[in-house]
């Protein structure tokens, strides 16, 4: 083990820890759910921290402990559209896997924690489990489906959908990786089986199978009835204004409908309501100081569209958790707070714990000199440890065997951080995309990473190239656009932004970058 990562011993006791370079966080927190009989609850202080974490975590842990994320919506409070189905099949199948979860990490952002969410009983009561020679009323089938938010489609493509042609239901269940084909025999489940969406080809056989229901928001009739009323009751004015209103009654999800979930409930609950009691946090984001800035920004939004009579919105306090709530919420958990740097170790409420890794060395590739690697291989001459090199691809680990097999040490190719641990290679190389630095002195181990090699340049335009076609990095660029701002015409350059309603050739605009 590179370094114990204690963890609190009792409900309402927190630590600190400290001195955690690169991508040692993940690492501590590795080790810590390894010797955790609970699992443990990251917050991260965004959606890119999320993602790196995520990688990380599943770099240092392999196939041993699971990792869960739980994905922001990503979209901006009181937004008129919904999450992407991909993205609503991810939170439903982590919700419904999280109160028997066991062990693992769970990772979430701040903002998205604060999200109030539909109470367990309703993920669990309108989950339906399937089994082939299972009795299945065809309509009756086709109505639940309806009543759980699933779209009737002429051709299933994404989570959410489904068709009935005959005796064959097509379905995409929120949180699976492909559709499934049923076939019924009279009025019994015969074969369920996997399909391409694309080709339509059915391939492997399941002998049962599990469909969550298609949104966090229910809209059987009771569900329906709830709303209605709820909705005259909360607020003023006709009703039937309001395109919301008219939507839930005629049992459709109108865009947005996420942000009037408490109107379908009794009552609402949050993250901290599916874990189990014994989870245990790790605050990697400073939530007690984050928690107010991300309160202005939902405050500002219901400031700006909250005085619409015909689409009316609920107050920030029904659909997020207080600064205060959090703060009691966390505080009734045992959890660590996560400083990169050292801290002093005195005793207290809350006492330090520093590990012993350090700042990553500087072994920048110079293409110029005659010795292009003369630093990283004065690093591996120098470090008395055994370095692991990570690629961010498989073509990338070709490029930089055939660069170091000429000017450094050729290193030996690994599966992972395990293989790697497990053996005695003094050089190794591996692939692991978003994956930190890390040096390790008294352990003898440390991570090189592609970036410290060749500078942030290439992956940050990798990152470009993903994020032009990233839903939340187009959303945030839209909504920093106004009349006149500077944008980049995806075919045409520069120019003016043409306003709302104008149609530019070829379609399509997109904020000015820097560097564009």
């Amino acid at each position: 083990m590179p370094f114990n990562a204690p963890l609190p011993d009792g409900p309402g006791r927190w630590i600190r820890w400290g001195q955690l370079y690169g991508s040692a966080p993940a690492l501590a927190i590795a080790e810590a759910a390894r010797s955790s009989a609970a699992p443990l609850l990251v917050i991260a202080d965004a959606a890119r921290t999320l993602e790196r974490l995520q990688a990380e975590l599943r770099f240092f842990l392999g196939q041993e402990l699971p990792v869960h994320p739980f994905p922001d919506w990503e979209t901006l409070p009181y937004d008129r559209f919904s999450p992407h189905p991909d993205i609503v099949s991810q939170r439903l199948a982590a919700l419904y896997e999280l109160p028997t979860l066991a062990r693992g990490v769970v990772i979430v952002t701040l903002e998205t924690l604060l999200q109030r969410l539909p109470p367990p009983s309703f993920v669990e009561s309108h989950t339906l489990l399937l089994a082939k020679g299972d009795r299945l009323p065809r309509e009756a089938f086709r109505e639940r489906l309806a009543q759980a938010g699933y779209a009737q489609v002429a051709q299933v493509m994404t989570p959410g959908e489904c068709a009935v042609r005959g005796s064959i239901v097509d379905v995409f269940p929120m949180g699976a990786a492909e559709p499934l084909r049923i076939d019924l025999f009279d009025e019994e489940i015969e074969t369920i089986r996997v399909f391409d969406p694309e080709s339509q080809r059915s391939g492997t056989h399941l002998a049962r199978v599990r469909l969550l229901p298609a949104r966090e928001v229910p809209l059987d009739p009771q569900a329906v009835k709830t709303f209605r009323q709820r909705y005259r009751e909360r607020f003023e004015g006709d009703p039937s204004r309001s395109l919301v209103y008219r939507d839930v009654s005629g049992g459709m999800a109108p865009g947005g409908i996420e942000y009037y979930l408490p109107l379908f409930f009794d009552s609402t609950s949050t993250l901290f309501d599916y874990l189990p009691a014994a989870t245990r946090i790790i605050d990697a984001a400073g939530a007690a100081q984050a928690a107010g800035p991300i309160w202005q920004q939902i405050e500002s939004r219901y400031d700006q569209y909250g005085h619409d009579r015909e689409y009316p919105i609920l107050e920030p306090a029904e659909l997020y958790l207080s600064v205060a709530e959090l703060a009691d919420r966390l505080g009734a958990r045992s959890g660590v707070r996560l400083s990169h740097v050292k801290l002093a170790e005195e005793s207290g409420p809350e006492p330090g714990v520093n590990f012993a890794s350090a700042a990553a060395p500087e072994v920048r590739i110079d293409v110029r000199s005659p010795q292009p690697v003369a630093a990283l291989a004065r690093f591996l001459e120098t470090f008395p440890g055994r370095t692991l090199l990570i690629a961010d691809s498989a073509g990338r680990r070709e490029v930089l065997l055939e660069l170091l097999g000429t000017h450094a040490p050729r290193p030996q190719p690994v599966a992972g951080w395990n293989d790697f641990r497990a053996g005695a290679m003094r050089f190794a190389l591996t692939v692991a995309p978003d994956v930190g630095p890390l040096v390790l002195a008294a352990a003898g181990l440390a991570v090189i990473t592609e970036e410290q090699l060749f500078g942030e340049r290439a992956r940050q335009e990798r990152r470009r190239r993903r994020s032009e076609r990233d839903p939340e990095a187009i959303l945030k660029e839209l909504t920093a656009l106004n009349i006149g701002s500077p944008v980049v015409h995806e075919s045409y350059g520069v120019g003016p932004d043409p306003g709302p309603g104008s149609k530019g050739k070829g379609g399509g605009t997109r904020a000015l970058q820097g560097g564009e």
